[in-house]
Protein backbone atom coordinates (compact mmCIF):
# COMPACT_ATOMS: atom_id res chain seq x y z
CA UNK A 1 0.00 0.00 0.00
CA UNK A 2 1.50 3.49 -0.97
CA UNK A 3 1.58 5.95 2.44
CA UNK A 4 0.24 9.52 1.74
CA UNK A 5 0.58 11.98 3.68
CA UNK A 6 -3.28 12.66 5.91
CA UNK A 7 -4.76 16.19 6.68
CA UNK A 8 -7.17 16.83 9.10
CA UNK A 9 -9.12 19.17 9.41
CA UNK A 10 -11.39 18.70 12.06
CA UNK A 11 -15.23 19.95 11.78
CA UNK A 12 -15.19 21.06 15.77
CA UNK A 13 -17.44 24.11 15.81
CA UNK A 14 -14.98 25.28 18.91
CA UNK A 15 -12.36 25.09 16.78
CA UNK A 16 -13.93 26.94 13.92
CA UNK A 17 -14.86 29.73 16.43
CA UNK A 18 -11.59 29.68 17.66
CA UNK A 19 -9.55 30.20 14.00
CA UNK A 20 -12.37 32.93 13.07
CA UNK A 21 -11.28 34.78 16.60
CA UNK A 22 -7.54 34.20 15.67
CA UNK A 23 -8.23 35.63 11.94
CA UNK A 24 -9.46 39.06 12.75
CA UNK A 25 -7.24 41.74 12.52
CA UNK A 26 -9.62 43.52 15.05
CA UNK A 27 -8.85 40.44 17.77
CA UNK A 28 -6.47 42.11 20.62
CA UNK A 29 -3.34 40.30 21.33
CA UNK A 30 -4.55 39.34 24.62
CA UNK A 31 -7.73 37.17 23.35
CA UNK A 32 -5.47 36.29 20.01
CA UNK A 33 -3.11 34.19 22.78
CA UNK A 34 -6.35 32.69 24.53
CA UNK A 35 -7.37 31.60 20.87
CA UNK A 36 -4.01 30.28 19.95
CA UNK A 37 -4.31 28.66 23.51
CA UNK A 38 -7.86 26.91 22.80
CA UNK A 39 -7.17 25.99 19.20
CA UNK A 40 -3.86 24.28 20.44
CA UNK A 41 -5.78 22.39 23.33
CA UNK A 42 -8.79 21.51 20.14
CA UNK A 43 -6.20 20.04 17.56
CA UNK A 44 -4.40 17.94 19.91
CA UNK A 45 -7.78 16.23 21.11
CA UNK A 46 -7.80 15.66 17.66
CA UNK A 47 -4.32 14.51 17.14
CA UNK A 48 -4.22 12.12 19.63
CA UNK A 49 -6.74 10.36 19.23
CA UNK A 50 -5.81 6.87 18.00
CA UNK A 51 -1.77 8.21 18.88
CA UNK A 52 -1.54 7.72 22.42
CA UNK A 53 -0.39 4.32 23.31
CA UNK A 54 -2.39 2.58 25.89
CA UNK A 55 -3.15 -0.66 28.19
CA UNK A 56 -5.61 -2.63 28.77
CA UNK A 57 -5.96 -3.08 32.68
CA UNK A 58 -8.73 -3.96 35.38
CA UNK A 59 -10.12 -1.80 38.27
CA UNK A 60 -12.36 -2.18 41.16
CA UNK A 61 -15.09 0.45 41.20
CA UNK A 62 -16.97 0.74 44.66
CA UNK A 63 -19.43 -1.80 43.25
CA UNK A 64 -17.73 -3.95 41.28
CA UNK A 65 -14.86 -5.28 39.33
CA UNK A 66 -14.58 -4.12 35.38
CA UNK A 67 -12.54 -3.62 32.91
CA UNK A 68 -10.45 -0.28 32.17
CA UNK A 69 -8.34 1.25 29.69
CA UNK A 70 -4.87 3.93 30.67
CA UNK A 71 -2.81 5.54 28.90
CA UNK A 72 0.67 3.55 28.68
CA UNK A 73 3.45 5.51 30.98
CA UNK A 74 6.28 3.52 29.15
CA UNK A 75 6.37 4.93 26.02
CA UNK A 76 7.40 8.41 25.63
CA UNK A 77 5.55 11.45 24.33
CA UNK A 78 7.60 14.73 23.39
CA UNK A 79 5.89 18.02 22.55
CA UNK A 80 8.24 20.27 20.21
CA UNK A 81 6.58 23.70 20.07
CA UNK A 82 8.96 25.65 16.99
CA UNK A 83 9.91 28.96 18.55
CA UNK A 84 8.62 31.71 19.12
CA UNK A 85 4.85 31.22 17.35
CA UNK A 86 4.81 27.68 18.27
CA UNK A 87 4.60 28.63 22.11
CA UNK A 88 1.26 30.21 21.56
CA UNK A 89 -0.55 26.84 20.88
CA UNK A 90 1.58 25.42 23.89
CA UNK A 91 -0.56 25.80 26.86
CA UNK A 92 -3.11 23.77 25.12
CA UNK A 93 -1.20 21.10 23.94
CA UNK A 94 0.33 20.28 27.27
CA UNK A 95 -3.04 20.94 29.29
CA UNK A 96 -4.06 17.53 27.50
CA UNK A 97 -0.82 15.58 27.69
CA UNK A 98 0.87 16.85 31.10
CA UNK A 99 3.25 14.40 31.72
CA UNK A 100 4.84 14.49 27.69
CA UNK A 101 8.63 16.25 27.98
CA UNK A 102 9.15 19.69 25.84
CA UNK A 103 11.51 20.39 23.72
CA UNK A 104 12.37 24.03 22.78
CA UNK A 105 13.63 24.21 19.35
CA UNK A 106 13.54 27.78 17.37
CA UNK A 107 14.12 28.89 13.58
CA UNK A 108 13.71 31.91 11.95
CA UNK A 109 13.29 32.47 8.52
CA UNK A 110 15.38 34.91 6.08
CA UNK A 111 12.83 37.54 4.92
CA UNK A 112 14.45 37.58 1.62
CA UNK A 113 15.72 33.79 1.21
CA UNK A 114 12.49 32.81 2.82
CA UNK A 115 14.83 29.70 3.92
CA UNK A 116 14.93 28.92 7.90
CA UNK A 117 18.01 28.92 10.33
CA UNK A 118 18.66 27.47 13.70
CA UNK A 119 19.25 29.82 16.62
CA UNK A 120 18.01 27.56 19.20
CA UNK A 121 18.15 23.20 19.52
CA UNK A 122 17.30 21.79 22.94
CA UNK A 123 16.43 18.20 21.49
CA UNK A 124 17.95 15.24 22.73
CA UNK A 125 20.66 13.54 20.76
CA UNK A 126 18.93 10.73 20.49
CA UNK A 127 14.86 9.46 20.67
CA UNK A 128 13.60 6.79 21.51
CA UNK A 129 12.39 5.33 18.20
CA UNK A 130 8.59 4.56 19.85
CA UNK A 131 8.66 8.61 21.01
CA UNK A 132 5.60 9.93 20.22
CA UNK A 133 6.30 13.88 19.12
CA UNK A 134 3.35 16.54 18.72
CA UNK A 135 4.85 20.03 16.71
CA UNK A 136 2.48 22.46 17.98
CA UNK A 137 3.43 25.42 14.70
CA UNK A 138 0.65 27.65 13.81
CA UNK A 139 1.17 28.21 10.46
CA UNK A 140 2.82 26.23 7.74
CA UNK A 141 3.58 28.28 5.02
CA UNK A 142 6.66 28.17 2.51
CA UNK A 143 7.49 24.02 4.49
CA UNK A 144 10.71 25.23 4.92
CA UNK A 145 10.71 25.10 8.62
CA UNK A 146 8.87 22.03 8.62
CA UNK A 147 11.41 20.43 6.46
CA UNK A 148 13.71 21.68 8.14
CA UNK A 149 12.65 20.32 11.64
CA UNK A 150 11.15 17.07 10.30
CA UNK A 151 14.91 16.16 8.75
CA UNK A 152 16.31 16.91 12.44
CA UNK A 153 14.00 14.91 14.18
CA UNK A 154 14.55 11.74 11.92
CA UNK A 155 18.18 12.19 12.16
CA UNK A 156 18.10 11.64 15.94
CA UNK A 157 16.20 8.67 15.62
CA UNK A 158 11.70 9.67 15.25
CA UNK A 159 9.54 7.76 13.47
CA UNK A 160 7.78 10.15 11.24
CA UNK A 161 5.04 7.95 11.88
CA UNK A 162 4.51 8.79 14.81
CA UNK A 163 4.94 12.81 14.02
CA UNK A 164 1.44 14.86 14.49
CA UNK A 165 1.81 18.52 13.42
CA UNK A 166 -0.88 21.17 15.15
CA UNK A 167 -1.01 24.04 13.13
CA UNK A 168 -3.87 26.47 12.25
CA UNK A 169 -3.43 27.64 9.04
CA UNK A 170 -1.75 25.83 6.55
CA UNK A 171 -1.04 26.51 2.55
CA UNK A 172 -1.33 23.91 -0.24
CA UNK A 173 2.74 24.58 -0.73
CA UNK A 174 3.87 23.33 2.68
CA UNK A 175 1.78 20.50 2.13
CA UNK A 176 2.84 19.86 -0.51
CA UNK A 177 6.23 19.46 0.06
CA UNK A 178 6.24 17.53 3.45
CA UNK A 179 4.01 14.80 1.53
CA UNK A 180 7.00 14.39 -1.03
CA UNK A 181 9.51 13.67 1.42
CA UNK A 182 7.18 12.30 4.47
CA UNK A 183 4.47 10.47 3.45
CA UNK A 184 3.79 8.89 7.01
CA UNK A 185 3.23 12.48 8.28
CA UNK A 186 -0.21 13.44 10.12
CA UNK A 187 -1.19 16.90 10.03
CA UNK A 188 -4.32 18.25 12.14
CA UNK A 189 -5.26 22.28 10.81
CA UNK A 190 -8.00 24.26 11.29
CA UNK A 191 -8.21 25.38 7.93
CA UNK A 192 -6.26 24.72 4.68
CA UNK A 193 -5.65 28.39 2.83
CA UNK A 194 -5.61 29.44 -0.54
CA UNK A 195 -2.00 30.17 -1.33
CA UNK A 196 1.36 32.42 -0.24
CA UNK A 197 1.58 35.91 -1.34
CA UNK A 198 5.37 36.97 -2.21
CA UNK A 199 6.67 37.07 0.77
CA UNK A 200 6.03 33.72 1.90
CA UNK A 201 2.56 34.53 3.97
CA UNK A 202 -0.25 32.65 4.13
CA UNK A 203 -3.56 34.01 2.56
CA UNK A 204 -6.29 34.58 3.75
CA UNK A 205 -4.23 33.21 6.97
CA UNK A 206 -3.74 35.20 10.31
CA UNK A 207 -0.83 37.51 10.01
CA UNK A 208 2.08 37.09 11.63
CA UNK A 209 1.34 34.76 14.55
CA UNK A 210 4.55 35.35 17.04
CA UNK A 211 3.91 38.83 16.52
CA UNK A 212 0.66 38.88 17.20
CA UNK A 213 1.01 36.70 20.13
CA UNK A 214 3.79 38.45 22.18
CA UNK A 215 2.15 42.16 20.94
CA UNK A 216 5.09 42.77 18.85
CA UNK A 217 5.83 44.43 15.43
Amino acid sequence: MTLQLRVYVPPHPLIQHWLAVARDQGTPSMLFRSAMTELGRWLTYEAIRDWLPTLDAQVQTPLAACPATFINPEVPVAVIPILRAGLSMLDGAQSLLPLASIYHIGLARNEETLEPSWYLNKLPERFDPNTRVLIPEPMLATGGTSMTVMAELVKRGVNPEWVRFISVVVSPTALQKLSAEYASLKIFTAAIDERLNDYGFIVPGLGDAGDRTFGTE
